[in-house]
């Protein structure tokens, strides 16, 4: 996520806590893993695509955070938020929340029966990292197994998380595309209209796809994802776990359109506010994969003397909202007028929506937001 500190927060004390020797995990940086037995076929290439969030959504997925190792005393806190999310989300459309099983009941009693809780092994709450990028190919949905490994093996363990895209399509009946990628559903931001935005400190990074070029990625990329155009944006290495994942920097709200996380006015500069520039540079000469020029809106970070409730390790950063059927989920933080300014461009970008903002602060204590806590499930295609 897009801040100077090092979080996850407690995902890295754990990581300190029991040593830094690996897990037994299927996922390798550079190695495919075996398809499932009796899984559906994986989808043949050709005709696929990338949709964007805004389209029509059959569920939401979301986790529920597991262990007192990795969120220690935080823990409640964060399940209650959780809780309160997905009850939210549920308001309009479906949701479905992946726990361990001997959790599966506790979790239901939180969230109420409007949120369907499915019995999944999972590690932590990072649904957009670990649940698979769903694709269309062939009049159905798809999901491609991006061999989650931990964020590079910053978090240990991950051998739940790192099962839980082959258990979510082996749950609904949904062929598994396999690659040779290491990656998160965090990395990826289309426009559903063949164009990527990703950040090369993520992707191209030994930690991930080791000896793997950017060029050898991009292919890739387009080859499983069904895009015609990738742009990169340098990111930032090593100063959060996921190294500089692209939805807290950069989102699109419509073709030809992005939305760029920007420093609050007076903030001295640090790495973060570099990639920002670095990212609209790039953008102010880019076309889009129909060919045409980018519109840049800047979407301020509020003020932090006075954002309310959120530490100095808390994600703060108005670009990792979450769109769902008929509404706008946005981070709530404290200043009235940067939040309040954050809605009215949602609001614009996305008419006839709702905007629901909500305080997540225990979340983003832990190095995400909303949009890291959930992860969109397309509708059928037509």
């Amino acid at each position: 996520m897009f801040h100077s500190f090092l979080p996850r927060r407690t995902v890295l004390r754990a990581l300190t806590a029991i040593g830094a020797a690996s897990v037994g995990s299927s996922a390798c940086s550079g190695s495919p893993a075996a398809t499932e037995t009796g899984s559906l076929e994986p989808a043949v290439a050709g005709a696929r695509r990338l949709g964007a969030e805004w389209e029509s959504h059959a569920r939401t997925y979301m986790s529920w955070p597991a262990s007192t190792s990795i969120w220690e005393e935080d823990l409640p806190a964060v399940r209650e938020e959780i809780a309160g999310l997905a009850r939210a989300i549920a308001g309009y459309e479906p949701v479905v929340l992946l726990a361990r099983p001997e959790h599966a009941d506790a979790a239901q009693r939180a969230c109420g029966d409007t949120v369907e809780v499915v019995p999944i092994p999972v590690d932590d709450l990072w649904a957009r990292d670990t649940v698979p990028v769903f694709i269309e190919e062939a009049g159905r949905v798809a999901g491609v197994d991006f061999n989650f490994n931990g964020w590079g093996g910053k978090q240990k363990p991950h051998d739940k998380d790192n099962a839980v895209a082959r258990s979510v399509l082996g749950k609904y009946g949904l062929a598994r595309t396999e690659t040779w990628i290491t990656a998160e559903g965090g990395s990826f931001e289309t426009d559903g209209a063949g164009t990527l935005m990703v950040t090369e400190s993520s992707l191209v990074n030994d930690n991930r796809n080791k000896g793997k070029s950017r060029q050898e990625i991009e292919a890739e990329l387009k080859k499983v994802l069904g895009v015609q155009k990738v742009l990169w944006f340098a990111g930032v290495r090593g100063e959060d776990i996921t190294d500089a994942h692209v939805d807290c920097l950069a989102r699109f709200t419509a073709p030809g359109v992005v939305l760029l996380d920007k420093a609050a006015p007076g903030t001295p500069p640090d790495s973060w506010s570099r990639a920002a520039d670095q990212a609209r540079q790039v953008l102010a000469g880019a076309t889009d994969a129909r060919g045409k020029a980018i519109q840049v809106i800047d979407l301020l970070q509020p003020d932090p003397d006075k954002v309310e409730g959120y530490g100095e390790d808390s994600v703060i950063s108005y670009a990792n909202f979450y769109v769902a059927n008929q509404s706008v989920f946005v981070p709530k933080f404290g200043d009235a007028t940067a939040d309040e300014r954050a809605q009215r461009i949602l609001r614009e970008q996305f008419p006839g929506r709702e905007i629901v903002p909500v305080k997540i602060s225990t979340i983003a204590s832990g190095g995400g937001g909303i949009h890291c806590s959930t992860h969109d499930q397309p509708g059928q295609p037509s």
